[in-house]
């Protein structure tokens, strides 16, 4: 239950401070107020927002139970995950975090949302690549390097 305490703080510090607190000081700076009737841009953009979520929960929640960790770098899983979302995409948390912004830009139709999007995406590409990656070679070997060969750093695999 501690591992699943720990998880659930650090997601929601981390949601808290780059979903949530981030895009609406981007919006507030750029002058974007919210959208006085819901339409069509904004139902997509809610649907989106809810496909995001849902991916990033459940990758968390497998984080916790599967892998006896948390999404934290300093806090990894003690074992590999390569169930739940994980069997499709490597990174399926840092998806859904991104299905949450590009919808929240759709949401607001905010080219500073997708902007941001945009500079998200460029740092986790890095990051995973330069230091996710390698520290989970180091961690599990052989066993990662077999996953990493069957399932995509960022398009899902083919069912």
């Amino acid at each position: 239950m501690i591992v699943l305490f720990r998880a659930l703080t650090y997601a929601t510090l981390f949601i808290g401070l780059l979903l949530v607190f981030l895009p609406f000081r981007i919006l507030e700076q750029a002058g974007v107020a919210p959208p006085a009737e819901i339409g069509a841009m904004q139902i997509a953009g809610m649907l989106v927002i809810v496909a995001g979520a849902a991916l990033a929960i459940a990758s968390i929640l497998t984080f916790t139970f599967v892998g006896k960790g948390t999404p934290a770098p300093f806090d990894p899983p003690r074992q590999l995950v390569v169930a739940g979302p994980y069997r499709w995409v490597r990174n399926p948390m840092y998806i859904g975090a991104g299905l949450i912004l590009a919808g929240a830009a759709l949401y607001h139709q905010s080219l500073a949302l997708l902007a941001y999007l945009g500079v998200m995406a460029l740092i986790i590409h890095l990051f995973v690549a330069l230091y996710e990656e390698p520290t989970l070679r180091r961690m599990f070997g052989q066993d990662y390097e077999a996953y990493c060969g069957s399932v995509h750093r960022w398009l899902p695999r083919r069912v």
